[in-house]
């Protein structure tokens, strides 16, 4: 009866909707129109294997690290690979490398082969240890020989004074050595002996204590004796190797010993015949070879002499070593029978070796539509000759001469075009580096003649030295100047702004405005190589190079390279003494496209450094010189331009050079009136894009005449009345922080009254900014001369006495 009597739910009922369980995918179903995602395998994950296979996973790890590592301690300076090249440096003016190294040559069981060449320095082989050494020296002043050296080494040597460590040319030295990548180092003292116990402990506890900045947990060797040297040695020969990337990549050697064969053409240009031992990677006929400080050559030959730095030679075999010190010169040895026993490795294929082509020929027709007709060819050579004049020119001009000779009336016309055509965004800008310029240039016609200075013209030197100091000061006020007052130009009087500023735009937002990179591009991006993807090309190239797909010289073989077209210049440096260092270009490195640095200032460093001016680049392998752009180092689309190399920020450095492919370190180097090379900014090859953007930006200030309580009338920013309505669309902020726009002009002397979202206040000042993109100019310069040896500079203005007027 209960049930019967069940109240029983009406057709009005209300009905919730049922809650949806599971995916929350009802509007992405929609969206997919019933359409199902593949599903991606998922990769086997580390939460799938259990502790104990983990654990044998992360020990199967950590043991192919330690095989990798114990391998190529064993190969380096063994019978199969390639001697352990040690360059020793010293690092004060008191510290001789000669000590040491008498005492590394009078170890017993070991012999001892004089260098050849350039690099000097001798072989230390020791048959017993189953070790083979070579060490080659370098005085820190010569910055280009250590910086060369370095690049190759396996180990450096630092001979360090026992009293002062190092002196400021030791600290110049170590500054551009961690700024260029150290490879594996040891420190070594010598000396200290004649210095009473008490006195010695102190100067040891001080070197230790000075030590301890530069170079942190770095152990110091002394080294007086033949056992304190047999240990230094194991050191070397035990210590981790740490790895630079440019070179690791590619292969290198250090000549052992070189030899210049003139060409049928000329004496000055050659085959260079260069003998080493390859490193790193296998060399490639068919690649091109760069020879550090000289340029990119052809291989046209790979040759496999006898090695003169066997561990068991057969003149050799069967004799032991007295106690007196042997040295075996290789240049005495029997040449006739290496050059019996010389074997052709390989010769370059010209279909597939590398071609030499740095640069793109641009033809001016390309993209000519039209091709002009036979009536307006004989049309312009009629107007040719009907412009021809009669010019009175010395006996014996040629035609081509006499083209070059311009009347009175003439030079006056042209001047006037000159003047049209300077009227660009550089002119103001490059008003004062011409003044210095032109200063130089004086002194230096008048020092071209040969002449006795007496005694009494030193003031002349002195009043010289003076002019320097007011063009450094003037540099620094600019440089105070652009801090204070970043970008602001002064509107010209003689000059329309609409003229002067005809090559800017107005941007909305320079952050999120477009920009096409294409547009109004120069004639040198013509001459340049662009990827598709750079990044991509790198990748393969790299996973190639770890694949060991290269074919070639193996590392650690004694070979000969015949370097084709190479000037007499390179074998007449290689005898003087420099080292001859040879890296093999991996492909498309040759061809020159505009290259990105990330770099930082140095703290050593505080002369303004302007943009533009002529900087010394030290990129991985190469050595250029460059005009750069400096530019912001941003997230986004657009960079915009700096004037000076500042101090407190890093910024990108832009210039037309070959291609590298990072990683790479860089280095800048200013040359002074003396030619010293000082270190300006340290960093890393960014990237190869010629897209990257680079904006200048210029500023036109106006200030407030009257105030209303939106609105206000602004003068000083322009000066007449076309001016104003010409930049009317451009938006005009404010120093705090309002933004507004031009109404309308008033006068014919360049007010105008603009409207703004707030009332401004009377010590506001107007602003409106102006946008160009700007590009690098083609200075690139391969040749860098030698750098005289480095001595702090001490006529440095501090910054505390530059005043603004």
């Amino acid at each position: 009866m209960a049930a019967a009597g069940a109240h029983r739910p009406g057709p009005l009922k209300q009905q919730n909707k049922a809650h949806k369980g599971g995916r929350h995918s009802g509007a992405s179903q929609r969206r997919a129109g019933g359409r199902i995602p593949a599903k991606a395998q998922p990769r086997r994950r580390l939460r799938d294997l259990s502790r104990v296979d983990r654990r044998h996973q992360a020990l199967q790890l950590r043991r192919q690290r330690k095989e990798a590592v114990l391998a190529e301690k064993r190969s380096l300076g063994s019978r199969d690979g390639p001697p352990h090249l040690v360059a020793v440096v010293p690092l004060h003016g008191r510290a001789a490398a000669l000590d040491p190294l008498r005492l590394l040559q009078g170890r017993d069981s070991a012999v001892v082969r004089a260098g050849q060449g350039g690099a000097g320095g001798f072989a230390l082989l020791c048959p017993r240890l189953k070790q083979r050494w070579r060490f080659v020296t370098a005085q820190a002043g010569d910055l280009h020989t250590v910086l060369d050296l370095a690049k190759v080494a396996d180990s450096l040597l630092f001979i360090l004074d026992p009293a002062d460590g190092w002196d400021s040319a030791g600290e110049h030295c170590l500054s551009c050595l961690f700024a260029q990548g150290l490879p594996s180092y040891a420190l070594a003292v010598s000396g200290g002996t004649d210095v009473p116990p008490k006195k010695w402990i102190d100067a040891r506890k001080k070197l230790a204590k000075a030590i301890e900045k530069r170079f942190p947990e770095a152990k110091l060797f002394p080294l007086n004796t033949e056992q304190e040297s047999l240990l230094l040695l194991r050191h070397l020969s035990t210590q981790r190797q740490r790895h630079l990337a440019f070179r690791d990549r590619r292969a290198h050697l250090l000549a052992y010993a070189a030899e210049f064969v003139p060409g049928q053409e000329s004496h000055l240009v050659g085959t260079l015949k260069v003998s080493g031992f390859v490193r790193r990677q296998p060399l490639d006929v068919n690649s091109l070879v760069h020879i550090v400080g000289h340029g990119d050559f052809q291989v046209s030959q790979v040759d496999a002499p006898p090695d003169p730095l066997s561990l068991n030679p057969r003149g050799v075999k069967g004799q032991k070593r007295s106690q007196d010190m042997e040295v075996q010169d290789d240049s005495v040895n029997g040449t006739n029978e290496m050059e019996e026993d010389i074997k052709v490795l390989m010769k370059a294929d010209p279909s597939k070796q590398e071609s030499l082509q740095s640069e793109v020929v641009p033809d001016p027709m390309e993209g000519e539509q039209t091709w002009p007709t036979e009536e307006e060819l004989q049309e312009a050579e009629d107007s040719l000759k009907a412009s021809r004049r009669v010019v009175k020119v010395p006996k014996g001009t040629s035609k081509y001469q006499a083209a070059w000779i311009v009347d009175d009336g003439e030079e006056g016309s042209e001047k006037d075009d000159n003047e049209d055509d300077d009227i660009d965004d550089d002119l103001m800008e490059e008003a004062v580096s011409q003044e210095g310029e032109s200063s130089e240039e004086e002194p230096g016609e008048e020092e071209s003649e040969t002449m006795t200075v007496s005694e009494c013209l030193r003031d002349d030197q002195y009043d010289e030295k003076m002019e320097e100091d007011e063009q450094m000061l003037e540099r620094y006020k600019q440089e105070r100047m652009d801090e204070m007052f970043p970008d602001e130009v002064d509107t010209p009087r003689d000059v329309p702004a609409r003229v002067r500023f005809q090559k800017y735009r107005g941007l909305k937002s320079f952050r999120t405005s477009p920009w096409d990179p294409k547009e109004n591009l120069p004639r040198d991006y013509a001459r340049i190589f662009q990827f598709q993807d750079f990044s991509r090309t790198r990748k393969h190239l790299f996973r190639q190079i770890e694949k060991e797909e290269t074919e070639g010289a193996s590392v650690g073989w004694y070979v000969t390279l015949h370097v084709c077209n190479v000037p007499v210049s390179v074998m007449e440096s290689f005898k003087e003494g420099k080292p001859l260092v040879l890296f093999s270009l991996l492909p498309h490195e040759q061809k020159m496209s505009v290259l990105n640095f990330l770099v930082r200032r140095h703290p050593s460093n505080t002369e303004p450094v302007r943009a533009k001016e002529e900087l010394i680049f030290h990129c991985g392998f190469r050595r250029f010189r460059a005009s750069p752009l400096f530019s912001q180092h941003t997230s986004a689309d657009k960079h915009k331009l700096e004037r000076f190399l500042r101090l407190d920020a890093a910024l990108v450095v832009t210039v037309y050079a070959p291609i590298t492919f990072p990683p790479a370190s860089v280095l800048l180097f200013k040359q002074r009136s003396n030619g010293m090379h000082d270190l300006i900014a340290t960093g890393s090859l960014l990237s190869v894009d010629p897209d990257r953007i680079v904006i200048k930006r210029l500023v036109l200030s106006g200030h407030p005449f009257k105030i209303f309580t939106k609105t206000a009338v602004v003068r000083y920013m322009f000066f007449n009345r076309d001016d104003v309505m010409w930049f009317k669309p451009v938006e005009l902020r404010t120093k705090w922080g309002r933004r507004g726009h031009i109404k309308e002009p008033l006068g014919t002397h360049g007010h105008m009254k603009c409207h703004f979202d707030g009332q401004l206040k009377s010590q506001d000042t107007v602003l409106l900014n102006l946008y160009k993109r700007v590009f690098p100019k083609w200075t690139y310069d391969p040749h860098v001369p030698e750098p005289v040896p480095w001595v702090r500079s001490e006529s440095v203005l501090p910054e505390q006495e530059v005043e603004m007027e």
